[in-house]
């Protein structure tokens, strides 16, 4: 009976369900959407055996060294102590994974591969679908097999190309995994094969265990026991990281190891940023309730005869209570269908939106805890927003309700509980825009970083040309040339690492070779390689010396360029060019290299992390990384219609090198993916609680101008002008504001400390952003509060006593 009534009673009242509906349906279907991230990304476990078992070991730096915090890679003799030493783990390997140039037939191109220990797999407890791992052979990914070969059986002992290597297909991996970020090829190495290889790029015979332990090039993974627990697994581990740091003091002091979970490893960068959009919703959706629970209150007032008739007929309180709240419900589920249908469209906005390094975030969307948390948050929308307003509404007075006496009738506490909800709807929002307010300006600051380099119109082009030393270096000395001579090209260059990308670090020494080739006796720094030309196309100042020519080859000096961080740290004189700097890269021969320029600083790692010293290096005298540079291209028109271009020129000089393209304004839109995620996001759902404050506001003051109609029409019989009339409601309106004010500011005063790790250049405490939001809300609420009061002042006052 109860919800058939209501459903009736709502299908009569079209205009207030549909404004009750909309605005639960906000609520509901923004904190939904946020959900279905959070439980994808979060909460969902690992589609693995056992995941809670599986757990990462990275390098953690004690303080009181030149590094502090947790280093993702770890190095290979480090590794291999800790396996040999260590009890805890079934299974512990290390991987090392990029983008691998790959060539399957004629066809280059670039994709995810790793390089893993025999034991990577044993770690996840997982075999190929078919065939098996083999040393020197390659497993594909079920999604890479199904679009190279068709998904056919075939494809086991085919070719594959990986930068200068041919190797056979050995296996397909089963379909989902692609284990670490999205891999789709996987090469199998040990530790002998990675020291031959190091021995091959370094040129030498034998090489002191300092460079390999000193190096963190890996990364490792581990399965604990049956029965061990991360806790009892890190106090091993550190015991053992102690005993190395005794045993190796010149590559390991202050290093240890930390162990985490998986799971908390690969969330870690983005957890606190759901979770503060999570909050965000939450506080949305009670405002939304707040706002709803004062239509039901008004709602209560128009239908103070029938409850009085209901209560003179022999129905007790909770008989009224359980039928307003069994119309609440059916508001609230029917707001949360709604919400449901928004919040599978707010959840593909979200992917959409999202940095592209949130793991799992492809597979957010609707299930079943999806579908429980909407039926939880509709009954938890019910209880805030039809409660108090059933409550209230059976505390009728029957004698003054059956006179007709409606604004009267229904509890005399009415007034009090509408000012309670806008107080706390304009706190809530006040905390929101406070919080909006900062990374706002927080991100503004990001932006106004100067970077040291000009990223418009630069197309960048990264090519890999698996050659021999001096093969490569001629491709890339003729490529530059040809590049340099098309139509619209203002300057070209290549470097290994671009502005916003570090490939290497290591240690710089000042005119001198030291005793020991230590990392942590010398001065930390980036290094990158560049040709002639780069300087001029990525907008970096020389100021002073000169920039490499094509004269600096392996038959020339060897030569550097510093950064002006090198020449405040390790010059004071200001005067570097001239001196001599050893920062070792692809050789140990420890040749000095004379220093003939200095360039500006660029931001390396992205605005918000400090510029780095930086040694760079011309390309004709080292052997790069992996043989892959960024070709930087500034042009007079768009970048990217110069893309086709470049591929043609470069097929035409070599169809084994794979290319793909960006521009240095998107790579550089990488960098500051997150901030402006969780900025955005927070800034839409800030005006959404603002909007519907707003509406809170006017709704009350239009509803205590009509209890007080009467009152105005004597006042203004009486002589009072309409201007004294308005500013008697707007005082009173002003009060609820104004108390919601102060509270929202205190809350954000008191929250605003969690964001402190999530703002740059921004104190949590900023004034002008509180006394801003301040200034706004006010100016909004006393609009919206006008509006009402204005129309009140113009009635008739002779209209109004007559009703009265």
């Amino acid at each position: 009976m109860d919800l058939k009534f209501g459903l009736r009673s709502l299908r009569k009242n079209p205009g207030f369900t549909l404004l009750a509906v909309g605005v639960l349906a906000l609520g509901i279907g923004a904190t939904t959407a946020i959900f279905s991230v959070v439980n994808a990304v979060l909460l969902r476990p690992l589609a693995y055996r056992d995941p809670d078992r599986i757990v990462t070991l990275t390098t953690a730096w004690r303080s009181g060294g030149e590094r502090e915090g947790i280093w993702r890679f770890v190095s290979l003799p480090d590794f291999q102590d800790w396996r040999a030493q260590s009890t805890a783990f079934e299974a512990m390997g290390f991987y090392n994974a990029l983008e691998v140039p790959v060539s399957v037939g004629a066809t280059a191109e670039y994709a995810r591969g790793a390089k893993v220990d025999p034991e990577f797999f044993k770690v996840f407890q997982i075999a190929p679908v078919l065939g098996s791992p083999s040393q020197s052979a390659a497993l594909i990914g079920y999604a890479f097999w199904q679009s190279h070969f068709g998904g056919s059986s075939s494809a086991l002992g085919r070719k594959i190309h990986i930068y200068d290597r041919t190797l056979p297909i050995s296996g397909v991996m089963p379909p989902g995994f692609a284990f670490p970020d999205g891999n789709e090829i996987w090469v199998l190495t040990d530790a002998a094969s990675e020291y031959e290889r190091y021995r091959g790029l370094l040129k030498a015979s034998s090489i002191d265990d300092n460079i390999f332990r000193g190096g963190l090039n890996y990364q490792a993974i581990a399965r604990l026991k049956p029965g061990a627990s991360l806790k009892q697994a890190q106090s091993q581990m550190t015991s053992i990281a102690a005993r190395l740091e005794r045993q190796y003091p010149d590559t390991n002091k202050y290093r240890s190891v930390s162990v985490t979970r998986l799971r908390d490893d690969m969330v870690s960068a983005v957890r606190a940023t759901l979770y503060l959009l999570l909050a965000a919703t939450g506080v949305v959706l009670l405002i939304a309730c707040a706002n709803t629970a004062t239509l039901l209150l008004a709602r209560a007032g128009a239908r103070t005869r029938e409850i009085a008739v209901r209560a003179a007929v022999g129905a007790g309180p909770m008989r009224i209570v359980r039928q307003l709240t069994v119309e609440s419900l059916l508001l609230a589920l029917i707001g949360g269908g709604v919400g449901l249908l928004l919040a599978a469209w707010g959840s593909a906005a979200l992917v959409s939106l999202a940095p592209a390094d949130v793991p799992r975030l492809a597979e957010a969307g609707i299930d079943r805890w999806v579908l429980g948390f909407t039926f939880a948050a509709s009954v938890l929308a019910t209880l805030l927003s039809g409660l108090a307003p059933a409550f209230q509404a059976s505390r009728v007075d029957l004698n003054e309700a059956l006179k007709n006496a409606a604004r009267s009738a229904v509890g005399s506490g009415t007034g009090r509980l509408r000012a309670s909800l806008v107080v706390a709807e304009v706190a809530l929002s006040v905390m929101l825009a406070c919080a909006a307010g900062l990374l706002i300006k927080s991100f503004v600051a990001l932006h106004n970083v100067a970077l040291g380099f000009r990223p418009e119109n630069v197309l960048v082009m990264r090519a890999t040309a698996p050659l021999p030393v001096e093969q490569m270096h001629a491709f890339f000395a003729d490529l530059l040339k040809d590049v340099s001579a098309l139509p619209g090209v203002i300057a070209a260059g290549a470097t290994s690492s671009p502005p916003g990308w570090v490939e290497t670090l290591g240690a710089y020494w000042i005119d001198r070779i030291p005793e020991k080739l230590d990392t942590t006796s010398g001065t930390r720094d980036a290094v990158s390689v560049v040709s002639p030309g780069t300087f001029q196309a990525l907008g970096i100042p020389i100021e002073s010396g000169r920039d490499f020519n094509d004269g600096d080859t392996t038959d020339a000096p060897m030569v550097a360029i510093v950064n002006e961080a090198v020449v405040r740290k390790s010059f004071p004189s200001g005067d570097a060019v001239g001196h001599t700097i050893l920062c070792p890269f692809d050789s140990l021969n420890l040749q000095l290299l004379k220093i003939v320029g200095v360039v500006g600083n660029v931001h390396q790692y992205g605005p918000d992390r400090p510029v780095m010293p930086e040694c760079i290096l011309p390309y004709q005298q080292h052997a790069y990384n992996n043989s892959t540079l960024r070709v930087v291209v500034r042009t007079a028109a768009k970048p990217e219609d110069l893309e086709a271009t470049l591929r043609r020129v470069v097929r035409a000089r070599s169809p084994e090198v794979s290319v793909s393209f960006t521009t240095m304004e998107a790579s550089l839109a990488e960098n500051v993916a997150a901030p402006r995620f969780r900025t955005l996001l927070l800034a839409i759902f800030a005006a959404l609680a603002l909007a519907l404050a707003i509406a809170g506001v006017y709704g009350v003051t239009a509803y205590v101008a009509g209890q007080r109609a009467g009152e105005i029409g004597l006042r203004m019989t009486l002589g009072a002008t309409p201007a004294q009339v308005a500013v008697l409601l707007l005082r009173q309106a002003s009060s609820f504001a104004g108390t919601g004010l102060l509270l929202g500011l205190a809350g954000a005063l008191a929250a605003s400390r969690l964001l402190a790790s999530m703002l740059f250049a921004v104190k949590p405490t900023d004034v002008p952003t509180f006394a801003g939001v301040a200034v706004v809300l006010g100016a909004v609420t006393l609009l919206a509060s006008y509006l009402p009061a204005r129309r009140a002042a113009k009635a008739d006052p002779l209209v109004s006593l007559r009703q009265e």
